[in-house]
């Protein structure tokens, strides 16, 4: 049994091969870089989610994977605070589509002005940081939540509730 995984990134890759050996023992997992068809910094839950199932479709097509996993990360504004937002989606051989959300945390106002101002979260942690690849490891999730939850356990918690829902659309 095959899982498809749309990206390289090892902290969602970590996510989905953790969650998914628990339920499937036996799966390998195969890693494809796939268009989210957002914006590089999706700035909203919706193109958030939209970016997810994207990647998740798109990894769908023409292969015999028992689903494709994508996993979003962005950030949205609520009254003048930016937080972070995360969505993943699963995707079936038959075109079933299932969806989840993760934890969110605000931004400090210095690094939401550089998202406003066009530039990606990633980059600006890794300044922020003064260390490279911080969307790899502990993510800005990691970073402000003072180590508690780090970007890779956040991602476990989504695919807990997309398998939960895949196996649960099984059951007769």
């Amino acid at each position: 049994m095959k899982i498809l995984i749309g990206t390289h990134n090892r902290a969602k890759t970590k996510a989905v091969q953790t969650i998914s050996s628990i339920y499937y023992p036996n799966a390998k997992f195969e890693n494809i870089e796939v268009p989210s068809l957002v914006s590089d910094q999706p700035m909203s839950q919706e193109e958030t989610r939209q970016g997810a199932i994207n990647r998740a479709k798109h990894l769908m097509e023409d292969t015999d994977a028992l689903f494709g996993i994508g996993l979003e990360g962005g950030v949205q504004e609520i009254d003048g605070q930016m937080y972070i937002c995360n969505w993943g989606a699963l995707v079936t051989q038959k075109g079933d589509v299932f969806t989840a959300t993760g934890a969110g945390v605000p931004l400090p106002k210095e690094i939401a002005e550089q998202l406003l101002a066009g530039a990606e979260l990633g980059p600006v942690m890794d300044v922020y940081t003064n260390k490279n690849d911080i969307r790899h490891d502990e993510g800005a999730i990691g970073v402000f939540s003072n180590g508690l939850i780090n970007r890779s356990a956040m991602f476990e918690h989504i695919m807990l509730l997309l398998i939960g829902q895949f196996e649960f659309a099984g059951k007769p």
